[in-house]
């Protein structure tokens, strides 16, 4: 050994994390089983209609790129510093004014700038949701709020969906029964169905908030991708401060940024930024700058009904493909908007259980039970329309039929 040097260190001693080691919210938490699926459907040559992915050749990459270059030059290490848990007011006030409404006037202070409507749903869960509480919600509903509220310990007080949305006029049985938090709902193109509640239905919902005293968690990431039909007023506009909108740029921007917000009253928000505190301080200050430049001077609009056009091509093109190659003893939705479509089997097929005939076909989807929170839908399955070439949906539903076909 040298003079003045000390000896090797041993090496570490090996160390297992065991589940005792674990919170227990922690241990019993599920993997996305849409997150797996991408891992399997990644595989050269699978044509996949699992992820809910917005069309990447359709990402403003260059109007990005130009509008990242300016935010550094005007603005310069100011973007790249810690910033507010609400979030960077400018941008703030630009939701505000885009999700006001005649009847309901937001500012600035109503919007609080999350890591997509991800986060969203997790501070929601955070806020309202104590072990054992009940939530009322669809059957089925969007899995990704599942997991947030069941890290939480959720429950569900379960409403049917029908072609009109969920089915509202159990609400007072729901509340009688089960005593619930909060009411969850995806009223615009429903993740996974596609499906979009009524205004009456809406406007039932609202009334049944109000007279129970009932928050309602109206999460609105596919609402302005809407391709056919009339609009339909919001459930926030309608609700007020009654209702807790989640939005996003995920859907109509880009995913990767990860900019979606809440919009909320003052008092709840007084909440909600605490809560906020607690995870991250806050978003990501460089993307919330660069996407309040992009969005200046019409950019936004201008690239949504881009959007618009290219996804109701592909929808068009997956409801044709899906009426030339399904058996007749299949049914589907048939979406005014959004991503997705909804696909019900037969009784007794379970779309789980043929999840790998169709992998070796190279085509992929997301079986329907993770959407139940009972356990439900074995015969059910969500299809991706907006992230596959229109040859790509052609080619892929025809494989899928003939997969189904030989099941059924």
């Amino acid at each position: 050994m040298s003079v003045g040097t000390s000896p090797m260190p041993a090496p570490p001693k090996p160390f297992r994390f065991e589940q005792r080691h674990f919170s227990s919210y922690a241990w019993q938490l599920e993997s996305s089983i849409i997150r797996e699926i991408l891992k399997i459907s990644s595989q050269p040559g699978v044509i996949s209609f699992a992820g809910g992915l917005p069309a990447p050749e359709l990402f403003p990459v260059e109007e990005i790129r130009a509008a990242a270059d300016r935010v550094l030059t005007r603005f310069g290490s100011q973007a790249l510093q810690y910033s507010l848990s609400m979030g960077y007011p400018p941008l703030r006030e630009f939701i505000a004014e885009r999700l006001s409404s005649p009847g309901v006037q937001l500012t600035a202070d109503n919007i609080m700038i999350t890591a997509g409507s991800q986060q969203g749903l997790d501070a929601v869960g955070r806020a309202f949701i104590e072990r054992g509480d009940y939530v009322i919600t669809s059957r089925p509903t969007y899995v990704g709020a599942l997991q947030a509220f069941n890290y939480y310990g959720a429950r569900y007080a379960l409403a049917e969906m029908d072609e009109d949305g969920m089915i509202v006029d159990r609400i007072d049985s729901l509340v009688a029964a089960h005593s619930p938090r909060l009411i969850y709902v995806v009223p615009n193109f429903q993740n996974p169905t596609g499906i979009s509640m009524t205004e009456g239905r809406r406007r039932f919902l609202v009334d049944k908030a109000h007279q129970h005293s009932l928050p309602i968690i109206d999460d609105n990431p596919y609402g302005e991708l809407r391709y056919s039909g009339d609009p339909i007023p919001s459930v926030k506009s309608l609700g007020g401060q009654a209702v807790i909108q989640l939005g996003t740029f995920s859907k109509t921007i880009s995913p990767g940024l990860r900019i979606g917000w809440l919009a909320a009253s003052r008092q709840t928000m007084g909440v909600l930024e605490r809560v906020k505190q607690c995870t991250d301080l806050h978003t990501n200050t460089f993307a919330q700058y660069v996407i309040y430049e992009y969005v200046q001077d019409g950019a936004l609009d201008r690239h949504i009904e881009r959007l618009i056009g290219a996804y109701r091509e592909r929808r068009d093109a997956m409801l044709r493909a899906l009426s030339e190659f399904f058996p007749e003893s299949i049914t589907w939705t048939k979406p005014e908007g959004g991503l997705f479509l909804w696909v019900r089997l037969p009784e007794g097929v379970d779309a789980s259980a043929l999840l790998k005939p169709a992998i070796e076909e190279k085509v992929a989807y997301v079986p329907g039970m993770p959407f139940y929170p009972t356990g439900e839908g074995a015969n059910t399955l969500r299809l991706n329309f907006s992230n596959a070439s229109l040859e790509d949906i052609h080619e892929g539903i025809k494989r899928l039929g003939r997969v189904f076909a030989a099941a059924i």
